[in-house]
């Protein structure tokens, strides 16, 4: 395992996630780690709910919103700050940081889980620091595995498409969210999933998932499109868009 990069570290990042997970909506777009937990519930559509897990968990809000619905939900994030913030979190139960405003200024932010309605969801989550393409034994049999804006931070994102039904119950489903923003800095490009040229032809990153999935899944919707806004200071915003996919597993 390769050790965690620098930028998921940084405490500016740690609190920039944290305003997107807990804090305000900015630019008219929902809160988007919510809408990815509300996008697999509907998706599942009466599937059994017992085990989830969500892999790339970053500070915790859609293991903590999956967890209404679950009776276990795992979290698990390449980054130790994060992780230990989403234990602080559940721990002290409400997220507390420091939002950049401008330059040194910051804001004190404080969100309740009561406030937001997942007090008795905190009760039934763990989170753990791990690597999405080295998970251990104990990462099995789940009814619905998230994978939100991870595949393209990961250095071998073939090996997790590749294994990641050996933790999947029978017609239990995988989420993928991504905006494919395929990047040498984490993946190298020997490792891309799509966004190339394959003998001469434009190649996708859905491309890529269907050619890699194919053989154990089954494509169960239409791709769809959700918006996201980071916030990065008071003036300064990223806004983008992850395709989401949803994959059923088929039966051994």
């Amino acid at each position: 395992m390769t050790e965690p990069t620098g930028y998921y570290e940084d405490n500016t990042t740690l609190a920039q996630y944290l305003e997107f997970h807990f804090g305000e909506s900015w630019h008219g777009e929902a809160n988007f780690p919510k809408e990815l937990a509300d996008a697999a519930m509907e998706a599942l559509d009466g599937r059994q709910t017992c085990r989830a897990l969500d892999i790339g968990c970053a500070v915790g809000r859609t293991t903590l919103e999956l967890a209404r619905h679950f009776d276990h939900v795992d979290g698990v994030d390449f980054s130790q700050t994060f992780i230990n913030k989403c234990r602080e979190v559940i721990r002290d139960g409400a997220a507390r940081y420091a939002r950049p405003e401008e330059g040194e200024l910051v804001s004190y932010q404080e969100r309740s889980l009561e406030a937001l309605g997942l007090s008795d969801a905190a009760r039934r989550v763990a989170f753990h620091q791990g690597d999405a393409c080295e998970l251990g034994d104990d990462y099995r049999d789940y009814d619905l595995v998230l994978a939100g804006n991870l595949i393209d931070r990961l250095y071998k994102p073939s090996l997790f498409l590749e294994t990641i039904h050996e933790r999947i119950n029978d017609l239990g489903l995988l989420v993928i969210a991504s905006p494919y923003t395929w990047l040498e800095e984490y993946t190298p490009k020997q490792e891309w999933v799509g966004g190339f040229l394959k003998d001469g032809e434009p190649y996708s990153t859905l491309d890529g998932l269907k050619d890699r999935l194919s053989p154990r899944f089954r494509l169960l919707t239409e791709p769809r499109s959700l918006p996201f806004v980071i916030r990065e200071t008071r003036n300064k915003f990223q806004h983008s868009f992850s395709e989401l996919t949803v994959w059923e597993k088929l039966p051994a």
